[in-house]
């Protein structure tokens, strides 16, 4: 489907089954929504802090991942003032195990531009939620829905796949996105741009004061219904108007172009202790896992031999041979896949520390801000 099929589409359905949908997904999410962290009882309006953490999070995570996560930062942090005046450090190393962690970065920025510059407050439009560092388009959206009820459709994972589905969009992700988005947006139903969440003069079960609702269930609906593989169908309560279905088509949707994999990287990694104490050192606060904690280790190049990476070893007193640990660490970072030889080694007890690197008990190793890629290194390294 494209641009120009929208209309013809509308025409054809006949505006009554358009404008059916959106009070059916509204029905259903109101007798299944799900009960997350995140989201407030019905009828009651979202907080803004939690709408934005959770959408922060779920950014290439699952839900049962996120849900710990979620619940250690708004004990710790409940609100997006107190988040702004926390140290980026203390943030990496809640953050810790979770993955991807430019967002740990992007989340302390942005609770720090709302901090200073809106009072500790989120703008309440998808403009003013734009213009934050960290938002990019679906945040805006997303928050300006659920959170303040503005009329705009936010369209992550599970949106694409319903409605690819529902409408049959056969041009492939991630080219078909402005498509996809145009065609969710059908699913708001009409009305005042200006309608918000909550507002007192708001009927209960008008679509049109529950963007937020909207957004959610097909959410929700993609999340338990329209699954990637074998979709309940018979629950969907847009079955009888999805043209994949008709089909018998619903798992070739949607069409996705073959994923392009970077070279395979490789290097070395080289786990030192003294006595109880492991060497570490940060990584540079740009680039990839930025700021995060790691061993002492070689760059990572395409086609590194074992003798170039074990040249990069860090200089320390006693160490005349380094010991290399039998196998390799593998690690799938976006986009390149990496393996690290690990190198071991012991040094006397008043070893002096290099230059740009630290000491730190293993006991304490919980605390330090490791990405799982080192956290595989550590365990290789420290293992009989």
């Amino acid at each position: 489907m494209n641009s120009r099929a929208i209309a013809k589409t509308s025409r054809r359905e006949g505006d009554a089954e358009a404008a059916a949908r959106p009070a059916l997904l509204l029905a259903w999410y109101d007798r299944h929504r799900r009960r997350l962290p995140w989201r407030p009882p019905a009828g009651e309006r979202a907080d803004p802090h939690r709408v934005w953490l959770s959408e922060i999070m779920l950014q290439q995570t699952g839900v049962k991942t996120v849900g710990p996560y979620f619940e250690k930062f708004l004990a710790r942090w409940p609100t997006v003032a107190a988040l702004g005046r926390a140290s980026l450090d203390d943030v990496l190393r809640m953050w810790a195990g979770l993955g991807y962690y430019s967002r740990a970065r992007n989340l302390h920025t942005c609770a720090v531009a709302v901090l200073r510059d809106h009072g500790g407050a989120f703008p309440d439009t998808e403009e003013g939620l734009r213009s934050l560092p960290g938002i990019g388009p679906y945040t805006a959206a997303a928050i300006a829905a659920i959170a303040f009820g503005r009329r705009t459709m936010p369209v992550d994972g599970n949106i694409e796949r319903v409605v690819s589905r529902l409408f049959a969009v056969e041009q492939p992700l991630p080219q078909a996105k402005p498509l996809i988005q145009q065609l969710a947006a059908t699913l708001l139903g009409h009305g005042d741009e200006t309608s918000r969440a909550g507002d007192e003069n708001s009927r209960a079960g008008d679509e049109d004061s529950r963007a937020g609702d909207s957004a959610q269930a097909l959410m929700d609906l993609g999340s338990s219904i329209c699954t990637p593989k074998k979709p309940a169908c018979a629950l969907c309560p847009l079955d009888d108007d999805c043209v994949a279905r008709a089909r018998g088509e619903q798992e070739v949707y949607p069409r996705k172009a073959p994923k392009k994999t970077g070279a395979l990287r490789r290097g070395a990694a080289f786990v030192v202790t003294r006595g109880d104490q492991l060497l570490v050192r940060s990584r540079p606060e740009k680039g990839l896992l930025g700021g995060m904690t790691e061993v002492p280790g070689s760059d990572w190049l395409a086609a590194q031999d074992d003798r170039a990476a074990l040249q990069q070893a860090p200089a320390l007193k006693g160490v005349a041979r380094w010991h290399r640990k039998a196998g390799v660490v593998t690690h799938v970072f976006t986009h390149f896949p990496l393996e690290l030889v690990v190198y071991t080694a012991q040094v006397p007890a008043r070893a002096r520390v290099p230059e740009g690197m630290r000491w730190v008990p293993v006991a304490t190793l919980g605390d330090e801000a490791l990405p799982n890629v080192m956290r595989k290194v550590i365990a290789h390294g420290l293992g009989e």
